[in-house]
């Protein structure tokens, strides 16, 4: 299917319609980022004496590296943690066994519902009364960010799963497989290539969720690299561009490679299944 078929192309009235209403919101925008500019002017917040301490190495080696190192750290442990347990659920969820498939139902569901923050908090200053144990800002940060966003994975794998041709079931079966060597060898790895775009989308959204440990005290990019620097050179704003700039780049990063890997042209062969 051709993406003609998706929308009816535009004609020529179309054409420069859209090409007035693309001119009006540039325009919009421009004046906009103007006005934005001679605001922060005014405020003086684009005197070099405000951006300096930002071209410090030692700056640098106090609050930003730090702070990234922290983010990216709490990020992988997220990504594989919550790859793991969406993994799991979505292979729960799709049993035909309504004892595996209502229970991880509820699971998915809840922490689908619950904000992300609750999850933290409960994990940071609940898990004393829980386990006896007060757990590490790293470990309720993880904790939050593996059962939210896992869940939401979850709900991502089950989708592509259920997005294939049944014909790729009845095939895999009519060779004699079992149900687990169908889902294992014929569905995961075709569901996973096909919503990898929506995978990696989702860990950017991972990603971004890490700045909210600044909340229990974890050292992240945001508390170090905003708080710290902004405390103690009162340069607010500035500090604030540079770490959204920071995260820009580490998401655009992302984005290209989702696209990158979306691109039949990039995709190893499927390996032949063995024969049973």
């Amino acid at each position: 299917m051709t993406y003609a078929n998706l929308y009816e192309v535009a004609g020529p009235r179309g054409v420069r319609r859209n090409r007035v209403l693309t001119g009006v919101v540039a325009l919009v925008l421009l004046a906009l980022a103007y006005v934005v500019y001679v605001r922060f002017e005014e405020k003086e917040q684009w005197a070099a004496a405000k951006w300096a301490p930002l071209l410090r190495a030692d700056v640098w080696a106090t609050f930003i590296l730090p702070g990234l190192a922290g983010t990216l750290a709490a990020a992988v442990a997220g990504v594989v943690l919550a790859g793991i347990f969406g993994l799991v659920f979505a292979t729960a969820r799709l049993s035909e066994h309504a004892w595996v498939r209502v229970p991880a139902a509820v699971v998915v569901e809840f922490f689908r519902s619950v904000p992300l923050l609750l999850l933290i908090f409960f994990a940071f200053f609940g898990s004393y009364a829980l386990i006896g144990v007060n757990v590490s800002a790293f470990a309720a940060v993880v904790f939050g960010l593996t059962l939210y966003n896992g869940s939401v994975i979850a709900e991502i794998i089950r989708a592509g799963v259920l997005s294939l041709p049944r014909g790729q079931r009845e095939a895999a079966y009519a060779v004699g497989m079992r149900k687990g060597q169908v889902m294992r060898l014929v569905l995961l790895p075709q569901a996973l290539k096909t919503m990898l775009p929506a995978l990696i989308s989702q860990f950017v959204v991972l990603l971004k969720d890490s700045a909210l440990g600044l909340i229990v005290g974890y050292d992240e990019l945001v508390d170090r690299g905003l708080n710290g620097i902004a405390a103690n050179f009162s340069n607010v704003i500035p500090a604030a561009i540079l770490i959204a700039a920071i995260f820009i780049v580490i998401n655009m990063a992302l984005d290209r490679l989702a696209h990158r890997l979306s691109r039949p042209g990039t995709r190893r062969p499927a390996k032949p299944v063995p024969a049973v």
